[in-house]
């Protein structure tokens, strides 16, 4: 049950909205250098993770996680199917449009520190952040403090991926078996309507924790810019827990997804 206090909270996100793909690769990204752009008005602002070397958030149901900061994919429990199923129900639906002169840079710098809904301007890169965030037991270098005095770069952990059910060694000398999944693809994103907002919005959607998990590589690479009724993860205890992520996103930014990518949504939580 979500407490009175953070009951607002949640009705204040779900208000703000309503198999392979050929495009390019949308979930892992190259570090580049960082920008300062300002926040957009209205925008969702989410807080910062406050955990210590190797300790996870309290671990939240799918749907009260309304910070969207939870580490992993947690299956909603039965008390919650009704708001589940009217999440998704409330998500919009339209046509994937053509490439469009699509650019990973139309999203801003590769895990840029800049966009206020992730963990901004705690001076660590999103990706180290998500990775600080997912990992168990992180090993951080010394001396890459952020504006917490915190160290920011993982050297190497275990991540139980959502994606596989499997526990990983993740180590910074092997970065390509864990890699940071974009929940909602950088490019469905932008051909289901992202070609369209203000940059400074997309830079946002590309570091925003909610959208944002470490996973198994090899998974991700498969995934690449698909919907759900193109891919979903080979775990399938949490294939509800993934489409209703997916619905958060889409309802946080007012992004439509397919019709079938709705209908695989419904019958994945329907039962």
């Amino acid at each position: 049950m979500v407490p009175a206090r953070a009951l607002p909270l949640l009705l204040a996100v779900l208000a703000l909205g309503a198999c392979a793909d050929t495009g390019p690769r949308a979930g892992a990204s190259a570090d580049r250098a960082d920008d300062d752009t300002p926040a957009p008005a209205g925008a969702v602002r989410v807080a910062p993770v406050r955990t210590g070397p190797g300790q996870a958030p309290t671990p939240r149901s799918a749907v009260a996680d309304v910070l969207g900061v939870h580490p992993g994919l947690t299956p909603p429990t039965a008390a919650e199917a009704p708001r589940v199923r009217a999440l998704i129900a409330g998500v919009r639906t339209g046509p994937r449009r053509g490439r469009g002169g699509y650019a990973r840079e139309a999203f801003g710098p590769d895990w840029t520190d800049e966009a206020p809904i992730t963990w901004g301007g705690n001076d660590c890169r999103t990706r180290e952040d998500v990775l600080r965030r997912d990992l168990r037991a992180p090993t951080l270098r010394p001396g890459t403090p952020d504006a917490t005095g915190r160290d920011c770069v993982v050297l190497d952990g275990l991540l139980p991926d959502p994606y596989t059910g499997r526990t990983i060694e993740f180590s910074k000398a092997r970065p390509t078996e864990v890699q940071i999944d974009h929940v909602i693809p950088l490019f469905y994103a932008w051909q289901l309507g992202a070609r369209d907002w203000p940059a400074v919005r997309r830079a946002q959607f590309a570091n925003d924790p909610l959208n944002l998990l470490a996973v198994d590589g090899a998974a991700n690479q498969r995934k690449n810019a698909s919907g759900p009724a193109s891919w979903l993860p080979p775990n399938r205890a949490i294939r509800c827990a993934y489409v209703v992520r997916i619905a958060r996103v889409a309802t946080r930014y007012r992004l439509p997804v397919t019709p079938a990518d709705k209908a695989d949504m419904r019958r994945r939580c329907a039962g």
